[in-house]
């Protein structure tokens, strides 16, 4: 292929890869690094009653920003460092509870809290998100033929199913007077909030995870299913190999690419997990590290935002996981040159 031929086609996909995702990378890193606040200025605010039937007034100091000639606040930015990083994640807490063994404390800090859901989130639902779409796809492609289409079709509606909308659904049949609580409750016999407990609203949004990701997982693994060499599937069966043996040895061969392909989005996809939190409105006892990114960016009763913490806790999510999908990377290239 010629050099203008091939810069034909690739280079408008790398002109809007640099422009949307170099850059605001770039941005935030730098942002990551610096402190921007605004000026404020202290002035005397009088405020008076109505006149009737006499009029009062008071006189009260106010903070205010400092406006530029265009309207706009100013700032002053400065070069700080690490500064950010250590106030997101708090490397005194860190090294006083690993020392005491006290982790209660370190799981008071939002970071370390964050980090621990956003993990556990993560490696809990890989495997029933391989296990469950793996299960499904040789259930279909072992099924008879006119069944496979209304099968197909019914895996793939919680995939189809917008993320928030699936998870808020699912919200409102565990919150309240929800069906499956009501239920519950006739059979206990006595009222029970599960959205009230930690660990039941987390077990609810892993479920929903697995309910939701699965069918991906599925359609991946029987497209590869249709691959599997015929010939050596009925060569095991006549030297006696068991179903599972067949499974283990010449079926579960020919995925391992799709299943490293699906575990490498999969770590991608829920280590920024935050629908889950927005769906099961569970801030107050999980959150994640998105979430806590997101958290930053609020405005808070001065209408700052955080934005350095934010750029920093982004820096520190993107580095997570380059962490966690590098084995699975050095795995995948391993065996791609062997």
């Amino acid at each position: 292929m010629r050099r203008r031929t091939f810069w034909t086609f690739v280079g408008p996909s790398v002109f809007l890869m640099v422009l949307f995702i170099a850059l605001p990378l770039v941005s935030v890193l730098w942002q990551s690094f610096v402190l921007s606040i605004p000026v404020v200025e202290t002035v005397e605010v009088e405020t008076c009653t109505p006149g009737f039937p006499s009029q009062v007034c008071v006189t009260a100091n106010k903070s205010q920003a400092v406006l530029d000639e265009n309207g706009k606040p100013v700032r002053i930015t400065s070069f700080v460092g690490l500064d950010l990083y250590k106030s997101v994640v708090e490397p005194g807490v860190f090294w006083q509870a690993v020392t005491s063994g006290d982790f209660a404390a370190l799981l008071r800090v939002d970071f370390w809290r964050a980090l621990r859901f956003t993990l556990t989130f993560t490696f809990i639902t890989l495997p029933f998100v391989l296990g469950i779409g793996l299960l499904i796809a040789l259930t279909v492609n072992n099924s008879a033929a006119r069944l496979r289409g209304p099968v197909i079709f019914v895996s793939l509606l919680p995939y189809i199913i917008t993320p928030v909308i699936g998870g808020i659904s699912i919200y409102w049949l565990f919150v309240g007077d929800g069906i499956v609580t009501r239920m519950l409750e006739g059979l206990v016999g006595h009222d029970i909030s599960i959205m009230t407990h930690g660990w039941a609203v987390e077990a609810l949004m892993m479920f929903y995870r697995v309910w939701h990701v699965a069918p991906f997982a599925f359609v991946i693994f029987y497209a590869g299913l249709q691959g599997v060499n015929r010939d050596t599937l009925e060569s095991a069966m006549i030297d006696g190999a068991s179903r599972f043996e067949r499974l283990r040895y010449v079926i579960i061969p020919h995925l391992f690419p799709l299943i490293v392909f699906v575990t490498l989005i999969h770590l991608m996809d829920s280590y920024r997990v935050f629908e889950e939190i927005v769906a099961f409105n569970a801030q107050s006892q999980r959150i994640s590290l998105q979430w806590l990114t997101y958290d930053f960016l609020q405005p808070d009763d001065s209408g700052n935002r955080a934005i350095g913490r934010a750029s920093a806790s982004s820096m520190l999510t993107m580095i997570g996981i380059v962490v966690i999908i590098l084995p699975v990377l050095r795995r995948a290239w391993r065996d791609h040159r062997r």
